[in-house]
């Protein structure tokens, strides 16, 4: 397989994982067992971050209305419209959580989790957090049903949940948080958009860090290497956009419960294909 369907590949798994709450990192573990880059370790680890930025920018674009906070009705000067100017305030203290570990234990975090067997743990913990928490909220009705009525204190909950999701790969940031905003009454859809807006700033301050890292190493990238992520960014941003718009009608008539079943089972085959010597552990 050339490198240039790898990118697709990746691309692809990429801008479907990342907003499913099946958790993007997981699938990249076991991906990259099956499907090796031709490239070095320094430039792998560096690129399975910086493609999340593609799926990002899908959701700048989609929801681009939401999250502007300045509308241009005249030409002489914009209009600052508050309730987006807090919702960034709310998103922010949201990232904190994460932000604080990411920038001293990331190194630590990456090297005793990110390997297939915490992360199929992962995978099964919280799919069965999934299944639980969505048998438990059937027939109660969500207290917070608007972007608006999400407080500092719900907000920073929220962020909490998606720490776990920084620690431990396979977890899913989006799950983790979804998880955590389901529990403590938030609807279903802002659960997701929220989630989608929290992934902003966490996501472009992890791939800076990567980039910056990679480049104090002094680790010299090829022409191959730069086409690679570079196709797979561009797939991962095509992918997302069918799939947030799928994901954003699935949850108005069903729950999260095929999700967490979804992953129950991939964290089973993960640990049968380790304890078999298919893939590392």
């Amino acid at each position: 397989m050339s490198e240039i369907l790898k990118a697709i590949l990746f691309g692809i798994v990429e801008g479907i994982t990342e907003w499913l709450p099946v958790s993007s990192t997981g699938h990249m573990i076991i991906l990259d067992e099956f499907v090796k880059l031709k490239c070095s370790p320094e430039f792998l680890e560096m690129f399975l971050v910086v493609i999340q930025l593609g799926a990002i920018l899908a959701v700048v674009i989609l929801f681009w209305n939401k999250i502007f906070p300045f509308q241009f009705k005249d030409k002489s000067k914009p209009v600052i419209e508050m309730d987006k100017i807090w919702l960034w305030v709310k998103i922010v203290i949201a990232c904190i959580p994460a932000a604080v570990v990411g920038l001293l234990f990331d190194d630590i975090c990456e090297e005793l989790f990110y390997h297939a067997v915490p992360v199929a743990i992962a995978l099964i913990v919280f799919g069965v957090a999934f299944i639980i928490v969505e048998k438990n909220n059937k027939g109660k009705k969500a207290k917070v049903t608007r972007l608006d009525d999400l407080t500092i204190k719900t907000a920073l909950i929220i962020g909490v949940f998606q720490l776990l999701a920084a620690i431990f790969p396979g977890t899913s940031r989006s799950g983790a948080t979804i998880v955590g905003a389901l529990l403590i009454g938030v609807s279903r859809t802002v659960a997701a958009e929220f989630t989608f807006f929290l992934a902003i700033p966490v996501m472009f301050g992890a791939s800076l860090l990567k980039v910056v890292k990679f480049v104090l190493e002094g680790v010299a990238i090829t022409g191959l290497e730069m086409a690679v992520m570079i196709v797979a960014t561009v797939v991962s941003f095509v992918v997302s956009v069918f799939v947030i718009k799928f994901l954003m009608d699935y949850i108005k008539k069903h729950d999260f419960q095929v999700f967490g079943w979804y992953r129950i089972v991939l964290g089973a085959i993960v640990l049968l294909l380790g304890a078999v010597g298919v893939i590392t552990v």
